[in-house]
Parts: structure tokens; sequence; C-alpha cells
């Protein structure tokens, strides 16, 4: 009886762990509806709306690994889905609403600087799965997908908001393209913040520092976003110039 009540109890834990844990892909969906929606709008020649989304996706996909983790529901489905997500949200999204926003008026240019930037994005999610178990959890090794995503529907958000005329600002978008597409696959740094700690204690002025951040977000969200994502884009090539620096010393 015993035995039986073992051999139960090990296929219990068979099925449960075949199964789809639904709190963390919940999350997953709803970034990928993000994109999605993202897309859509951008058809429909909703430019604001559909960068907004892009961001909106990246908040979800930042939720989705934190919360499998918090309630150890961590699963490979889990991680396969997410990637496909991230595909669609900051690799296929981006580069079609950058697409339909401008890029198309350049002709092939156009379209060959949107496909760049689709292919970095596959290309550098395929890499960081393949060398996740071997790579230094510290930093990245490109530009990751969202924040290159960031600067394309950044880009597309501010002038959108500002209420400018795109068509003067065409070549900036497409050299932002290229541009985000291009790091995703360089070998550059990027500070991946998984080492920030938030249950560790802190000055007072680090609190402040985030009111004041926060602040800013709500007062102008475009410009704020872009100039901060602007910022971490540029501060691989910061690392990698200084690194080189360091080395060409005399000892």
């Amino acid at each position: 009886m015993q035995d039986f009540q073992t051999q139960r109890m090990v296929l219990k834990n068979r099925v449960r762990r075949r199964g789809i844990f639904l709190l963390p892909n919940l999350f997953t969906t709803a970034a990928l509806f993000a994109g999605f929606y993202a897309i859509v709008q951008a058809m429909n020649v909703n430019f604001d709306y559909a960068a907004i989304a892009i961001f909106v996706a990246m908040v979800l996909d930042g939720l989705d690994g934190r919360v499998a983790r918090m309630t150890h529901t961590q699963s490979a489905f889990g991680a396969e889905y997410d990637s496909l997500s991230d595909m669609v949200c900051f690799g296929a999204a981006p580069a079609l609403v950058m697409y339909e926003w401008v890029l198309r008026d350049l002709g092939k240019l156009g379209w060959i600087a949107a496909f760049v930037y689709v292919a970095g994005a596959a290309l550098r999610l395929a890499r960081f799965n393949t060398l996740l178990e071997v790579a230094d959890k510290r930093w990245f090794t490109g530009l990751p997908s969202p924040s290159a995503a960031a600067l394309v529907a950044g880009f597309v958000w501010i002038i959108d908001d500002l209420g400018y005329d795109p068509e003067p600002f065409r070549w900036w978008a497409w050299f932002a393209t290229i541009f985000a597409g291009l790091t995703m696959v360089s070998n550059l740094k990027y500070w991946s913040f998984k080492t920030f700690n938030l249950k560790r204690s802190v000055p007072f002025v680090v609190v402040l520092l985030v009111v004041v951040v926060l602040a800013l977000v709500l007062w102008q969200p475009p410009i704020v976003l872009f100039a901060g994502f602007v910022a971490y884009a540029i501060s691989g090539y910061a690392v990698s110039a200084w690194s080189a620096l360091k080395k060409r010393r005399p000892v």
C-alpha cells in the first residue's frame, strides 16, 4: 500500500512539472498582447499609442521573471514562451512601428534598416539563451533587446508627443534603428542591474533621488525615458572605451 502511494505521489509531481504555471505566463501573455497592440496601432497611424504599448511590454516583461522566481514557478516552457514574446515585443514591433512611422518613405533603405533591427534582436535573444548558464550575471553582452526597443519606440514617442513633422527626422530615425540593431549584437558590456539589492539599506539621498526621477518621468515621460535609455545605450561604449584605455596604460 505504501509503495502504491509513493508511486502515486511521484506521478502527481511529474504531472505538475509538466503543467504550465499560470501566474508568470499571464504576465508574458500580457506583454505579448502589448507588442501585438503596438503593431496594430502603428498600422492605424496611432504612433503614440504604439510607442507607449512597447514601454508597457517592457514593464510586463520585467515582471514575469520576477513573479516566477518569487512564486517558485520557473519552467522551461515559461523561458521559451518569454523568449518568443520578446521577439514580438522588442524585435518585430519596434521595427514595424518605426517603418510605418517614417522609414517607409526611404524605400529600400527603410526596410533594410528595419530588417537589420529585427535580425539584431533575433540574434541577441539567441545568444542570450545559449549563454545564459555561463554568462556573468553582472553584465549583458550587447544592448538588451528591451532597451533597444525603448530607443526606437522612444524616438517615435518623443517626436510625436512634441507634435513635430517626422519627415525632417527620417535620417535620424534610420540611424537610431541601425544603431540599436547593431548594438544588440555587439560585444559591449552593459550593467544588468541584477546585483542591485532592494533589501539592502541605502542612504536617504538615494530615496530622494528615486522620488525626483519618478517625478520627472511623470512630468515628461517620453523625454525622460528616451534620455535615460540613450544614456544606457551609450554606457556600453563608455565602459568599453574605459577598459581599452586602462589596458593601454603602463603598469
